[in-house]
């Protein structure tokens, strides 16, 4: 069996892990407006994170398979935010521990950016990933103004700072 690798995501990636956020975004009544399942950039996702220095979206990969992903984008300039986006995986590749790995990696790629904090959106519905991240420290905040994805009810903060130290 051929190992999993963590890289930069191409544009060969983006039809996968399109359909791998459509299917479980649908598996929790999650195809709705005001979630990713409807973001315009979904389609393209390599086009919209790679060459910008401000985003960066990974993709777990098997041979030529995608498994899952994960990117950030700038959330907030000042405070020094980074937002973490589309964590999904294939059904088969949870509870495996790639979930975990994609989160650490994509935590270090931003605090290599400059970043301090990493801010996420989720949804009460969303019991695996809610657990990933307390697991991970990420605590409780107060919903943002500008939040995007109106449908998502969890808002989490993580000082990035703290990898160090784990």
């Amino acid at each position: 069996m051929k190992q999993v690798q963590i890289r930069n995501i191409t544009e060969k990636d983006n039809e996968q892990i399109a359909q791998i956020v459509r299917t479980n975004l649908k598996s929790y009544k999650l195809d709705i407006p005001g979630t990713a399942y409807y973001d315009n950039e979904l389609d393209n996702l390599a086009q919209y994170y790679n060459g910008h220095s401000d985003r960066q979206y990974l993709v777990l990969v098997q041979g030529d398979e995608v498994l899952g992903g994960v990117g950030y984008c700038l959330f907030d300039k000042d405070l020094s935010w980074a937002e973490m986006q589309k964590l999904y995986l294939k059904n088969e590749c949870k509870g495996k521990g790639y979930g975990e790995l994609l989160v650490r990696t994509i935590e270090q790629k931003a605090m290599e950016n400059g970043f301090k904090y990493m801010y996420l959106e989720t949804h009460h519905n969303l019991k695996e990933a809610i657990r990933l991240y307390g697991k991970l420290n990420y605590m409780a905040i107060s919903k943002p103004q500008n939040v995007v994805h109106s449908t998502m009810d969890l808002f989490l903060l993580k000082a990035l700072l703290l990898n160090q130290e784990q």
